[in-house]
């Protein structure tokens, strides 16, 4: 997980990369020992071939955006009409994306880990190997500000709902909260991780944090005191992800240790481990937004969809490179922007190494778009709340703003 070479976790020795390459794999068998407190072994592998167009339907199982959630599909729409109406035709899915390069974005000085759209859509937030977080105008692409204070390189990100507070982990063991108003950093920093912060997110309402870090520990936070509210002994490698489930109820870690672990937030239990028969190290870890299920990206070039409660992998997405670098994932939607969310689909975004973004459409797993134009591997992605525009960043340093062509005619 790192762009440097890096074989055991290693003591703070200055400015490191955003995002480290993996730790070598370990020897399987710690794996016996190793699954506390509950062990995957009913879910040696989960993945079911036949679910999907090929073989059993998807409106049969269920859809990752189903009841009614945000990001309904075609499948999961009420189609029942008067008899005495005309019937409105059907809008098709469409078969690819038309995302274009809107912008490129310069101004750090090293590789760029990872980027965020503000939950408004107003702000790119970008946190870089430099030290420095920037904030981006997200239509103009005019910086606005330039966030220093952290004493090596940052490697993870997060927004609160309301836009106005930025979260940042880094090399030098502390989280930072940022006054995007003024710029400024909040006088008193989140201390307790013994090793470099490598992921972090806030809950849905703002009053929770989750961090996870290369000392192998998932933290809550109280944000308002600035105190660690549980320790989690998660995982037996480093911590490369976590998420809080949309209600806030639930935390998702994910390790270069293969697994995948839900937590219950107000008691610290593992409610369940996932873990592929690959035993992949996993990166990144997102849950969908109805919150059904979990989208983990592995270091063996695939995403995967689990529904966690079932312990099932439902969905493996590939045609990326991805076996060296951490590289961060999101979901979008797409489709008619002007007929209702109900004409909307989902596909989920990853970077890989050779410089693309892949767009798959999360149901039938077709690559809908590759986005071609940064020099180095991609680092992160994320859609906008509306999904008119994608961001991605790169080690080559640079930040690339996508946006959709129907959206530039609207």
């Amino acid at each position: 997980m790192s762009i440097f070479d890096a074989t055991t976790p290693s003591q703070y020795t200055g400015e490191r990369s955003p995002k480290r390459r993996r730790l070598e794999t370990k020897d399987s068998s710690y794996m016996s020992n190793a699954r506390t407190p509950e062990t995957p072994a009913e879910a040696p592998n989960n993945e079911d071939d036949s679910y999907g167009p090929e073989g059993r339907s998807d409106e049969a199982n269920g859809y990752a955006y189903e009841d009614g959630s945000d990001l309904a599909g075609e499948e999961t729409r009420d189609h029942s009409r008067d008899p005495d109406e005309a019937e409105a035709p059907i809008p098709q899915r469409p078969t690819k994306l038309d995302y274009a390069l809107y912008m490129t974005l310069k101004g750090h000085k090293r590789a760029v880990a990872a980027v965020k759209f503000s939950p408004n859509g107003k702000w790119i937030a970008s946190c870089s190997a430099d030290c420095t977080i920037k904030i981006w105008d997200a239509r103009t692409g005019a910086l606005a500000h330039t966030l220093e204070g952290h004493l090596a390189g940052i490697s993870t990100i997060a927004w609160n709902p309301d836009s106005t507070v930025l979260a940042s982990g880094s090399d030098d063991k502390t989280i930072r909260l940022w006054d995007i108003t003024t710029g400024k950093c909040f006088p008193t920093p989140l201390l307790g991780h013994h090793n470099y912060v490598y992921s972090i997110a806030f809950s849905p309402k703002g009053n929770m944090l989750v961090s996870g870090s290369y000392d192998e520990a998932v933290f809550l936070w109280d944000v308002r005191t600035a105190r660690v509210m549980r320790s989690l002994p998660a995982h037996s490698d480093p911590v490369s992800g976590v998420d809080f489930v949309r209600d806030g109820t639930l935390v998702a870690s994910c390790s270069s240790d293969g697994l995948i672990r839900v937590w219950d937030t107000s008691t610290g239990q593992c409610l369940k481990t996932l873990v592929h028969e690959d035993n992949a190290p996993v990166t990144s870890v997102r849950f969908s937004p109805n919150g059904k299920f979990v989208l983990a990206a592995t270091l063996d070039s695939s995403l995967r969809l689990w529904r966690y409660v079932e312990g099932r992998c439902i969905k493996t997405y590939q045609g990326h490179r991805n076996q060296k670098y951490s590289i961060n994932t999101c979901f979008g939607t797409y489709g008619e922007r002007n007929s209702g969310e109900a004409d909307r689909w989902a596909f989920a975004a990853c970077g890989d190494e050779d410089g693309k973004t892949l767009l798959w459409d999360v149901n039938s797993k077709e690559i809908l778009q590759t986005l071609h134009g940064h020099d180095g591997p991609v680092l992160g992605v994320d859609a906008s709340p509306s999904s008119d525009a994608i961001v991605t960043c790169s080690l080559d340093g640079t930040i690339k703003v996508w946006r959709s062509a129907q959206a530039e005619t609207q």
